[in-house]
């Protein structure tokens, strides 16, 4: 999942980054409302997590201009205003969800699981595919019941396909929702990746390359 995180606190937003990147998610940041609205429009992502007080676009209008055409995108807003006018005002502008700072760590990142999970609302948190079963909440993958590691972009990859089974998904979309803004379209990243997750799988093979549409997963599926 990639995550947009606008924060004019550089170390506040380079510390939240590095541990929303430990967990596995794709984090892009921005420090002001304008970059906010430029990386918005210019890439495709599944959360955004936004301060309040911004230097040259203030927050909330950030957040107006985003929801003029996008009422689908998950929105949380990270704030020091604790004002409860504050909150009523950003959750009537349409964000999704509000945190007062300072905060906790793990409950920022159970918000986000909880955001992600709205997003995903007629998919169960766990789905098994050809003996393939993945916890979306606890980022956890079994084979045939025995756990199986994978790194952070492997997993990534093998979550955003089960839950998006039935269509092909372009190799673009696939980088855009693993990796950060900053990854090469033209890399092998993506290969490499893939290739290391489908050994991993062995004879559980569920990924299928389209030639010259993507990946999808195939294989008969549980919903649990």
């Amino acid at each position: 999942m990639k995550i947009l995180l606008v924060e004019d606190e550089e170390l506040l937003s380079n510390a939240i980054a590095k541990g929303l990147k430990r967990l596995g998610f794709a984090v892009d940041q921005a420090y002001d409302g304008e970059a906010a609205l430029y990386s918005y429009e210019v890439n495709a992502y599944d959360l955004i997590i936004l301060d309040l007080n911004l230097p040259i676009i203030d927050g909330i209008e950030v957040l107006r201009q985003i929801r003029e055409s996008d009422f689908e995108m998950k929105i949380l807003i990270l704030s020091a205003r604790s004002d409860t006018n504050d909150r009523v005002l950003g959750l009537n502008e349409g964000a999704n969800d509000y945190l007062i700072k300072p905060f906790d760590f793990e409950e920022l990142v159970a918000r986000i699981h909880n955001l992600i999970r709205r997003t995903f609302s007629q998919t169960p948190s766990v789905l098994s595919i050809g003996g393939v079963t993945i916890d979306v909440l606890a980022k956890a993958v079994t084979l045939d019941k025995s756990p199986l590691p994978l790194t952070n972009k492997e997993y990534s990859i093998l979550e955003y396909l089960m839950l998006n089974q039935g269509r092909v998904i372009p190799q673009s979309e696939l980088i855009e929702h693993v990796w950060d803004s900053e990854a090469d379209l033209f890399s092998n990243a993506l290969k490499f990746q893939l290739h290391s997750l489908k050994k991993k799988l062995g004879e559980a093979d569920i990924i299928c390359n389209v030639r010259g549409q993507g990946y999808t997963i195939k294989g008969d599926h549980v919903n649990e």
